[in-house]
């Protein structure tokens, strides 16, 4: 694994210093129809680097055993290595207490953790829950399905043409029926980065709770969840270049303790009998049976290799990878970036005049080139911009300029297909 030194490196330095972890990804070698691969899908999943793959072959071949209970050694050792990712991803978003980590199998069944648990316990009819148009259908669904279980309801924040949520809105649903709001932090259709502390404080002032969906948040910029003083905070592992099958809760412990199980079986008992179950405490609480042992250790293993890059370096250059290939997308003709936020991550959703996203995706795979293309799990925004779809190229710090080039030339030629 590359790391680099402590010194300050001017722009160009930094780029080369980027550059040089592509080498950290074996899958980047990779050549789709006898064309390298361009791999600008890591808003939908990250690429794993070398050293997470192999921090999971050991586990598999050296330290893999059930945890908790057993006495035996390598029992021990699986885990004192799972608790110690619980720690790790601690300090990387700065919780109070390693018990305000719970482990998930991602980022929707966080949320859902939450409807379940303190959703289910505390809403009632008439209640309402606060959610923005920019949100992935994961941070909907749930809250729509607790909504018709309780008889709550739901009201929106309103985003303008730039794909920015109205503040001024926001304000005025509050009430003294608001009882919860959760809302992404960076939209994934769009790569808005929302005013999530301001949004948390004005919750606060009417002493609601208030959950933020990380996922397009934590691969991309520094999370410090006593800063933001979010009341739960969730991500998964395989948008932040770790495994898929894992991804982790914050929630403030006052909270979590308040909450019932969302899950019963294992692991998360102090005592059974069949007149009662006392639950055991958090974060053992929300952690029923089997966790995601060897995906759970893989992601701490992605954390350590995040930190040793920097994510105030990834962020700088992602941030000028992003204006590089929005100026080179806004002079293309017939072509519409979907998004303008001046507040973004490396995210370009567009659209081209005539041609169905779809279309757009098959023929830049043809050059090797993966975007996304659809409505995103975000069928509200894509309403709110009267389409059905658009195609999306996300950036992480193992793409370059050359590839947002090759992007372009692609454009250039579905266009030349259609004309």
């Amino acid at each position: 694994m590359n790391v680099i030194n402590a010194t300050v490196p001017t722009p160009v330095q930094a780029a080369r210093e980027i550059e040089s972890f592509r080498n950290d990804f074996p899958i980047l070698k990779l050549k789709i129809n006898e064309k390298p691969l361009i791999y600008l899908d890591s808003a939908a999943s990250s690429q794993m680097p070398q050293v997470v793959i192999d921090r999971l072959v050991q586990y598999q071949t050296s330290q893999h055993a059930n945890i908790n209970r057993a006495v035996y050694e390598l029992s021990e050792i699986a885990t004192s290595e799972y608790e110690g990712a619980r720690r790790k991803l601690q300090r990387f978003i700065n919780a109070r207490e390693d018990r305000e980590v719970i482990f998930t199998s991602g980022t929707t069944d966080s949320i859902n953790l939450v409807m379940h648990g303190y959703g289910r316990k505390f809403f009632k009819a008439n209640d309402e829950i606060i959610l923005t148009t920019l949100e992935h259908h994961s941070n909907i669904v749930p809250w729509q399905m607790l909504a018709d279980e309780t008889g709550a309801k739901i009201r929106v924040v309103p985003a303008n043409e730039d794909g920015e949520l109205l503040i001024g809105e926001y304000k005025k649903l509050f009430n003294e029926r608001t009882k919860f709001v959760s809302l992404i932090h960076v939209s994934n259709a769009l790569g808005t980065i929302n005013p999530v502390k301001e949004m948390i404080a004005i919750a606060h002032e009417h002493q609601v709770p208030v959950l933020i969906d990380g996922a397009q948040a934590a691969p991309h910029m520094t999370v410090d969840v006593q800063d933001l003083d979010c009341d739960f905070y969730c991500f998964s592992a395989h948008k932040l270049y770790g495994p898929t099958g894992v991804g982790m809760l914050y929630g403030k412990a006052k909270l979590l303790e308040s909450m019932q199980p969302f899950k019963g079986g294992g692991d998360m008992i102090a005592s059974v009998t069949f007149e009662e179950t006392l639950y055991t405490t958090i974060p053992h609480k929300f952690e029923a049976g089997t966790p995601p042992i060897a995906a759970a250790i893989g992601f701490g293993s992605a954390i350590d290799y995040l930190l040793s890059i920097g994510l105030d370096k990834i962020s700088d250059y992602e941030n000028e990878l992003l204006n590089y290939a929005t100026e080179q997308i806004n002079d293309l003709a017939g072509v519409r970036i979907i998004g303008t936020a001046k507040n973004k991550t490396g995210v370009l959703s567009f659209v081209i005049d005539g041609i169905h996203p779809h279309d757009i995706g098959t023929l830049l795979n043809e050059e090797g080139i993966a975007v996304r293309t659809g409505h995103h799990c975000a069928q509200p925004i894509m309403q709110r911009y009267n389409i059905p779809a658009t195609s999306r190229a996300s950036f992480a710090f193992y793409n370059n300029k050359t590839e947002v080039d090759a992007l372009i030339k692609g454009i250039h030629s579905v266009q030349k297909v259609f004309s």
